[in-house]
């Protein structure tokens, strides 16, 4: 009898090119579109031309930010849109932004096992995302996810942020369709006007619709919106919709209600509109992140503009003019 044995170290995957992996992210194949996404994440500046090619090819999904508190269910709402989308033939591409752990830095990853699994069964990619710190709960790399499965061809696109808060409203801004998720029972109608989330949500939802708390839960909320939370500069009226994410009801009305809105941003003009603020975001969020990292390379010259600051020796807006290399004022 032969005996194999396997003593060699298996050989490392050949590193590919980003440029080489553009025409594998745009016929959809999930490895160069998972590989293109890590890149972005790791910040590689070899797949700076490769993100921005296809950014240039993307603009076609329609991105759906779902947001609310912690503990509203927001991942088993992303899994049941998975399973209502896919069931009317649409590939639906899933960016969930988690904290970022405090050991490794990477995403904690919650109930994402279960969201994976419906994906899987539906088609859907899924990638989960650390926020790294960033406050608005967003990345320059999320976005750039975001290009990436747009430009895969993934229609919609769905942002599941972290749920912090205040800090959450950056999501207004990097997404068509902003979708607040409310848990009944749980004070919601105080907590959103604290966030300060209740004026940026096109969509209301409410979950655990079949529990008595729902009722009283969606009355607050149309209440508060009645006096004045919505929108001021839209013709849409954001609805309050009651869903349960576990039994799926009512989530076709929430997914109708998303698609109605979607056709309203078409057939106003407002999607312009909304696209000029996601490209403001996207402009301002990539300048920051150009002067952190300018920093990090070379810590020394911001540590010794620091000491001068905290000595008093200069003034705090007097150095930061300098370091954006801009002249001084009289």
């Amino acid at each position: 009898m032969t005996v194999v044995t396997h003593s060699a170290k298996p050989r490392r995957a050949t590193y590919v090119p980003s440029a080489d992996l553009v025409k594998d992210v745009l016929a959809g194949r999930a490895i160069a579109i998972a590989r293109m996404i890590s890149r972005a994440e790791e910040g590689y500046p070899e797949a700076a031309a490769a993100l921005a090619e296809l950014y240039r090819l993307g603009g076609n999904a329609h991105i759906i930010g779902i947001t609310g508190v912690p503990g509203a269910g927001k991942s088993t709402l992303v899994s049941a849109l998975i399973k209502a989308y896919a069931a009317e033939g649409h590939k639906v591409g899933v960016i969930a932004v988690d904290p970022s752990s405090p050991y490794s830095g990477g995403a904690i990853l919650g109930d994402r096992v279960r969201m994976s699994e419906t994906a899987a069964a539906g088609g859907a990619f899924v990638r989960s995302m650390a926020t790294r710190g960033h406050l608005g709960g967003l990345t320059r790399a999320t976005l750039q996810a975001v290009d990436v499965l747009d430009a895969a061809g993934y229609d919609p696109v769905i942002i599941e942020t972290v749920g912090v808060g205040q800090d959450e409203v950056e999501v207004v801004t990097a997404a068509h369709t902003v979708v607040v998720l409310s848990a009944p029972g749980l004070g919601d109608d105080i907590q959103a006007i604290k966030a300060g989330i209740l004026e940026i949500a096109d969509i209301h939802a409410v979950s655990k619709c079949d529990k008595p708390e729902a009722a009283a839960t969606v009355s607050a909320l149309r209440g508060m919106l009645a006096l004045g939370g919505d929108h001021h500069d839209s013709r849409w009226t954001s609805p309050v919709l009651p869903v349960s994410s576990i039994s799926g009801e009512r989530v076709g009305e929430l997914k109708d209600a998303i698609d109605a809105h979607w056709a309203h941003l078409n057939e106003s003009g407002e999607r312009a509109e909304r696209q000029r603020a996601m490209g403001r975001t996207r402009i301002l969020g990539t300048a920051r992140h150009l002067f952190q990292q300018k920093f990090q390379q070379a810590p020394e010259t911001l540590e010794r503009q620091i000491r001068a600051v905290a000595e008093r020796r200069m003034d705090p807006s007097v150095v930061a003019r300098a370091l954006l290399g801009w002249e001084e004022t009289p």
